[in-house]
């Protein structure tokens, strides 16, 4: 006895009368080949029709992460990672107090110099 499904055996669910060429899959295609920095080759496929302003010149590459170039011997260049920064390296860099008062001074230069003069 048999339960379940209504899908007949050896059949796709789903599946109807359209074929590969009702989904495009018959278009004539052009392979082109990514390069990323460390010589991963990735492979897409573009319409032949389309145009060679539409085809981009860099991709993603899946292998790496990193971005990837259609010219094999100048790929794009690796990514700069920068170290993380703690909070106290922010710390550090910031300015002065003389630094800051003369950024302030100079900022309220300019809006009295907007507005004529400024109440004190």
């Amino acid at each position: 006895m048999v339960s379940g499904g209504s899908a007949i055996r050896g059949s796709r669910v789903g599946a109807g009368p359209m074929g590969e060429q009702d989904h495009g899959h018959h278009a004539d295609r052009i392979a082109i080949s990514y390069w990323d920095a460390l010589g991963n080759e990735t492979v897409r496929y573009f319409a032949a029709n389309l145009p060679d302003e539409e085809i981009p010149e860099t991709i993603d590459c899946p292998s790496s992460g990193l971005p990837a170039g259609r010219d094999r011997e100048n790929p794009p260049a690796l990514a700069k990672n920068e170290p993380y920064k703690t909070h106290l390296a922010y710390v550090k860099e910031r300015r002065t107090e003389e630094e800051a008062e003369a950024l302030l001074q100079e900022a309220l230069d300019k809006l009295r110099a907007r507005r004529g003069t400024v109440a004190s």
